[in-house]
């Protein structure tokens, strides 16, 4: 490497499905006011990854406990039926706000909102949480 290079860091490496046609791809910034819950339980069409950029986020997705995603850490999830079930800003006193990256099937939404019926059914999937 030569004196003023740039550097790159491996974030996140993903193998994506080979069925998503063409999608498109959205970028957008998302952030979160102190405290603020965030979006209710949602699905994606197609695969999202993110970059935190400040703060904390509660991230759980169906079947796995949720965490803590931190400033300058990297996530990702694979859409389709799976449910986004948090993304919460995880500061009372502070921002968060990420960078989202989404693949959207072709003639599908990016983001679907789950029905009460939807939330009441998949409610046995989401993971226990720890206590």
């Amino acid at each position: 490497m030569n004196a003023g290079d740039p550097v790159y860091q491996m974030l996140d490496r993903v193998q994506l499905p080979s069925d998503l046609g063409r999608p498109e791809v959205m970028s957008v910034t998302i952030e979160l006011e102190p405290g603020s819950q965030g979006s209710p339980p949602h699905r994606h069409s197609g695969p999202v990854f993110g970059y935190m950029i400040e703060g904390e986020l509660i991230f759980e997705l169906e079947g796995e406990q949720e965490r803590v995603i931190r400033s300058g850490e990297a996530f990702w999830e694979p859409g389709g039926s799976l449910v986004h079930w948090r993304a919460a800003n995880n500061l009372s006193d502070g921002y968060t706000k990420f960078v989202a990256v989404m693949l959207c099937v072709p003639g599908e939404p990016m983001l679907t909102y789950l029905t009460q019926e939807e939330i009441a059914e998949r409610q046995p999937l989401r993971a226990r949480r720890s206590e």
